[in-house]
């Protein structure tokens, strides 16, 4: 199964943090496609720019079993879900935002993520590497649903950077 993995961070050194999660994801899961590193505003409470970036993985496993490692991962990097304030800054989010022809509403994954197709900053990464991708119950591209959300935010990408991995 593929699917369309976001990453953020923006404390400490998230391009590392990044770095380190998609060596150890690389380990189960064949990294098929990385965007560019992109920085972006926050949305939330006051804080430093965010820095995304979107993966997509083919995975060797169920999605619930990959959100489980995606968990250990942020919390291997610094993450405390359980202190940290909503919308906040972090080291490392990882969000599981779609998976191909995948409708999941269990009590703690859902695909496509819930508020994917509002977020000018996680649409814009994703739609370099899966611009064709339809989400499931909207019926739009990746593609199509980023250009909205950047011509609704229009300053919600500061720049986009290199990434080497």
């Amino acid at each position: 199964m593929r699917l369309l993995l976001g990453l953020g961070g923006n404390i400490s050194s998230p391009e590392e943090a990044f770095r380190a999660a998609l060596l150890r994801l690389g380990l189960k899961h064949q990294i098929l496609a990385l965007s560019r590193l992109y920085r972006t505003r926050p949305v939330g409470p006051e804080q430093p720019d965010f820095f995304n970036l979107a993966a997509v993985l083919d995975l060797g496993c169920p999605p619930y079993e990959f959100l489980e490692s995606c968990r250990r991962l942020e919390a291997d990097a610094g993450r405390d879900r359980a202190s940290e304030q909503r919308w906040g800054p972090r080291v490392l989010d990882l969000d599981l935002l779609l998976a191909e022809s995948v409708v999941c509403r269990g009590p703690s994954l859902v695909l496509p993520h819930p508020r994917f197709h509002e977020r000018a900053f996680a649409l814009a990464p994703a739609a370099e590497v899966a611009s064709d991708w339809t989400h499931p119950l909207l019926g739009l591209t990746v593609g199509d649903l980023a250009d909205d959300a950047l011509r609704a935010d229009p300053n919600a990408i500061i720049e986009v950077l290199s990434f080497e991995f």
